[in-house]
C-alpha cells in the first residue's frame, strides 16, 4: 500500500490538511475514500461544494480553489498507529508544503492534527489567532470521521464558516 497524491497548487483557497490517508484511500489513491468517512457528505452539506463529490474526483477540487495533503502519508487502519518520528517529519514536510504553496486557509481536518502540528492542546475550533504563516489563515475543523461523536449538524456548521473567511 501506498501513500496517496497530495492535490497542490499556489494560491489555494483551502488546504485541507487531515492526519494521514485511511487503508481504503491507500487502497484507491484517493482523499476520504472511506464510506463510512462524511467528509464528501460535509463539503456540500456546508456550502463548500455545489454538489456531493465522489472520492475519485478528488483532484477535480483544484479547479475550486481546495487542495488536499495529510500531516503523514502513510496509510493506516487509525491515526494512533502513526509513531511520534512521523509526525516529526510530518511537521516539518507540511510546514515547507504551506509555505511554498500559500494557500489562503489550511482546514485542519480535526483537532488532533492540529494539535500534532503546532504541538498544542488546547485548541478551539474555528479560526486560529497565531497563525505560522502571515500569508495563510489556519482553522481547525472537526474529523469527518465517522468515529466522531460530535453530530453531524453540528460539524457542518463549523465548515460553515470557512467560505465566510474567504470572503473576508
Amino acid at each position: 500500500m501506498h501513500s496517496i497524491p497530495d492535490h497542490l497548487k499556489r494560491n489555494l483557497d483551502i488546504l485541507f490538511v487531515g492526519f494521514n490517508p485511511s487503508i481504503r484511500s491507500g487502497q484507491t489513491g484517493h482523499h476520504y475514500a472511506n464510506p463510512n468517512n462524511r467528509f464528501w457528505k460535509i463539503l456540500f452539506e456546508s456550502e463548500l461544494t455545489s454538489r456531493k463529490y465522489h472520492p475519485s474526483e478528488d483532484f477535480t477540487l483544484l479547479e475550486l480553489g481546495y487542495g488536499f495533503t495529510n500531516i503523514v502519508s502513510r496509510p493506516t487502519k487509525g491515526a494512533v498507529d502513526i509513531t511520534k518520528e512521523e509526525y516529526k517529519e510530518g511537521r516539518k514536510q507540511l510546514l515547507e508544503k504551506i509555505k511554498v504553496y500559500k494557500p489562503k486557509l489550511v482546514c485542519f481536518v480535526g483537532k488532533g492534527v492540529y494539535q500534532e502540528y503546532r504541538q498544542k492542546r488546547n485548541v478551539p475550533w474555528g479560526l486560529q489567532e497565531d497563525s505560522l504563516s502571515q500569508d495563510t489563515m489556519e482553522f481547525v475543523a472537526p474529523s469527518s470521521s465517522g468515529l466522531v461523536r460530535m453530530k453531524i449538524e453540528d460539524i457542518i456548521e463549523i465548515y460553515r464558516e470557512l467560505p465566510e473567511l474567504l470572503k473576508e
